[in-house]
């Protein structure tokens, strides 16, 4: 590792410090001392304009110390506590030569011919009899009336079902409520239970939910669920590929089509997944997130809040891929992406940013890793490797 050092330095001094090789610098310098290494992690990475006024406040107090220390005496025991003092003085003279390199580098902020508002509360309700209702246009208040039952919309938006006593408890007909890319939508079920749904997302559920020995819901694209508890009727969401079975919980379930795997994450009790067409089925604990994909399914301990971002008004990136971030970009700002550059597809990001942002406050965050380029053009962002 010692020689590892002087290397990254002399790529810093010769300007081609890589974006990996940075970070490698900015890990060793944690192994100094543990205040002038944060001051040292917070400089480097500022993105402020007036970086070089933030060194300027923090470490010329510092520099102007090491440097007014008398020159080193004949005592060993001073001796070594003045070479520690001059080897500081070394280490901030690097920082302060790091961090001017990137403020005078420092690229100017992209500025956007065009830009695109974030998504906001949308969705559509299909009742069984294939008549459609824009939730969002509807006014507050009773929102249709079919045969044995009424729906009321509430001023927080919230859906109220009220069923005739007379009618027969095994009533299956299904209303759908559906979000467009750009949409999303929160829903009370008339069982109690509570549905976050993303975009592009629909679920489909029986009137009779909230007296039904099982109840069902349908799942495409993602949601998360709040649970009503009801031990003597299991709450069951079945997707395309798999069934999560549960008593009373909260958990997030992502399976869009164009996913390659579907990812079912738990917060709070416990469910079942299982996988359709197998018998494999695995339960889970809160903070574990299944994955299914062609091989079977995989358990894992996961960052919850990371699954569950997208209904907080975040995205959240840990460590993942630009075409897995662009797709949700996508379903988001309601934008089509085109790849310019195929190899930009593979370049990794790690990062949160607000998802009631326009889409270019969005991309300028993407574009800080100096590895990406975008473009907007219309309706269509195209994606190009720095």
């Amino acid at each position: 590792m010692e020689e590892r050092i002087p290397y990254l330095l002399q790529q810093f001094t010769a300007k081609t410090l890589s974006p990996a090789e940075r970070e490698e610098l900015l890990a060793l310098a944690d192994h100094g001392n543990p205040v002038l290494s944060g001051e040292i992690v917070k400089m480097i990475v500022a993105e402020e304009e007036n970086a070089v006024d933030i060194v300027d406040e923090k470490w010329n107090p510092v520099l102007n110390k090491i440097l007014t220390v008398d020159k080193p005496a004949r005592s060993p025991r001073k001796m070594l506590m003045n070479t520690i003092k001059w080897a500081a003085a070394a280490v901030v003279f690097i920082v302060l030569s790091i961090t001017a390199y990137i403020s005078l580098n420092k690229k100017k902020e992209h500025v956007f011919a065009t830009d695109v508002a974030p998504g906001k509360n949308k969705a559509i309700l299909t009742l069984a009899n294939g008549k459609k209702i824009s939730l969002s246009d509807a006014t507050t208040g009773n929102i249709t009336e079919e045969a044995g039952f009424s729906i009321t919309k509430t001023a927080d938006g919230q859906l109220v079902y009220n069923i005739a006593e007379s009618e027969n408890v095994e009533d299956t007909r299904l209303n759908t409520i559906s979000t467009p890319n750009g949409g999303e939508w929160q829903i009370r079920l008339p069982d109690g239970s509570t549905v976050w749904l993303n975009a592009a997302s629909s679920i489909r559920y029986p009137l009779n939910i909230g007296t039904a020995k099982q109840r069902v819901v349908k799942l495409d694209g993602e949601a998360y669920f709040e649970v009503a508890k009801d031990k003597l009727h299991p709450f069951i969401v079945e997707t395309d590929k798999q069934s999560v079975e549960v008593l009373g919980t909260h958990f997030n379930i992502n399976s869009y089509n164009d996913e390659i795997v579907t990812k079912t994450t738990l917060l709070e009790g416990s469910v079942r997944v299982s996988q359709k067409n197998t018998n494999q089925s695995e339960i889970l604990k809160p903070g574990e997130q299944s994955i299914l994909s062609v091989s079977g399914i995989d358990v894992k301990g996961v960052d919850v809040d990371e699954a569950i971002a997208w209904k907080n008004g975040y995205f959240m990136f840990n460590n993942e891929k630009q075409i897995s971030i662009l797709r949700k970009v996508a379903r988001w700002y309601n934008v089509e992406v085109e790849y310019a550059d195929p190899e930009a597809k593979d370049v990794m990001y790690y990062g949160t940013v607000s998802r009631f942002e326009k889409i270019s406050k969005v991309l300028r965050k993407l574009e800080q890793t100096g590895e990406v380029r975008f473009d907007i053009k219309g309706n269509k962002i195209i994606v190009y490797k720095e």
